[in-house]
């Protein structure tokens, strides 16, 4: 694994060392604080590339296109607001993806199955203990978000989203997000409609670099992409892990994400 991330820097190898202690309690303070962790130089120099240059030609001729026109919490009713409130304004999210199925040999597969990835990302996250996917489509996931194109306001399903972007655009592509908008006792229906207005002075962007994990908290956070501007794709690895063993989606759910499903 130490040809593809940096070892020295992150010593995910090294479980047991003061190092990794410190690593693991300065990503946990910085969920705390900015509802995300963000190791540059995760990968080290020139793997994110080569990892996005070796998913091109199928991005460019087998991805599955999911153009969809949603709200942010990707639900036609929510309880406890009316149909009609700005909080459930219609936004349009396009982007191309490629499952693990289709990333054969591709680095993102390798650093995904190296245990070490998960038991450091449970560290982080305070898990006991995390698990790929048994779905072997969903495991791991590239998108590519291209000129015109962006992922547009919601909120995560899961609580954690975990993502290594792997090329940058040349223009937009940033991660927008407002931290800790909605509680679990407080859906904040103004507050998000504040958000979608662009009216929140607390909402941030960041573009991390091209080989950086990011790990961000989005279930309560809600964030987009923006739209990207430009020839070069904005392209990034998605890894899902759970908490419990031998997750599968259903065979709707892939046909809805994917376009196919494997049974």
């Amino acid at each position: 694994m130490n040809q593809f991330i940096d070892l020295e820097k992150y010593p995910l190898d090294r479980p047991d060392s003061a190092a990794y202690a410190k690593l693991v309690e300065k990503c946990q303070t910085d969920l705390a604080n900015d509802g995300m962790f963000n190791l540059p130089g995760f990968l080290k120099p020139g793997v994110a590339q080569a990892a996005a240059d070796a998913a091109k030609p199928a991005m460019d001729n087998e991805s599955f296109r999911h153009a969809r026109c949603h709200n942010v919490y990707f639900r036609d009713t929510v309880q406890g607001i009316t149909d009609d409130h700005p909080a459930m304004k219609k936004v349009e999210t396009v982007n191309h993806t490629l499952c693990a199925d289709q990333l054969e040999g591709n680095p993102v597969i390798d650093v995904y199955e190296w245990a070490p990835f998960a038991a450091f990302l449970a560290a982080t996250k305070g898990k006991e203990k995390l698990y790929q996917m048994a779905d072997k489509m969903a495991c791991v996931n590239v998108q590519a978000t291209r000129d015109g194109e962006g992922l547009n306001w919601h909120f995560d399903r899961s609580e954690f989203t975990t993502t290594i972007l792997l090329q940058a655009p040349q223009t937009g592509g940033q991660l927008e997000f407002r931290k800790d908008l909605r509680s679990e006792n407080d859906q904040n229906f103004d507050g998000v409609a504040a958000v979608l207005a662009g009216k929140d002075p607390e909402t941030k962007q960041i573009m991390p670099e091209p080989g950086a994990l990011n790990v961000f908290r989005g279930v309560n956070t809600p964030h987009r992409v923006v739209p990207v501007q430009g020839p070069i794709d904005r392209v990034i690895a998605i890894f899902s892990f759970y908490e419990q063993p031998n997750v599968i989606f259903s065979t709707e759910e892939q046909q809805g994400f994917y376009g196919r499903s494997i049974g």
